[in-house]
């Protein structure tokens, strides 16, 4: 189905786009339509990712099927363009491991436990 929005020049959906949190952008259009994946798969939406499970302005809510899709699909995908990743210390372990960072230039973890305590 050709919906009328992708009849716009890239440009334009290119603005669009940058209105909305990177990692909806990525998680919502990466594999749908070769020239969606294109334009996703720019650098401006994939070089500062945040993945945490609290919504905020700053910040993706990763529920448990999320997780999945960004590990084998599109952080393998866009691993190259990512130099700033933001992840709490309960999903390090999968995300880390997922790709290699050849560019990741600042890890942020959140939720850090204090020594000695669970989390």
């Amino acid at each position: 189905m050709e919906y009328s929005f992708i009849k716009l020049p890239d440009e334009i959906l290119i603005i669009i786009l940058k209105k909305l949190n990177n990692c909806d952008v990525l998680y919502s259009l990466i594999g749908v339509k070769n020239r969606l994946d294109s334009i996703v798969n720019n650098s401006i939406f994939a070089k500062s990712l945040t993945l945490t499970t609290h919504c905020n302005s700053l910040s993706y809510q990763f529920n448990d099927r999320i997780p999945d899709r960004f590990c084998l699909e599109i952080l393998p995908k866009i691993n190259d363009k990512i130099e700033r990743l933001h992840v709490e210390s309960k999903s390090m372990e999968l995300i880390l491991p997922a790709t290699n960072y050849p560019h990741l230039h600042a890890l942020g973890i959140y939720d850090l436990a204090p020594e000695g305590q669970p989390k």
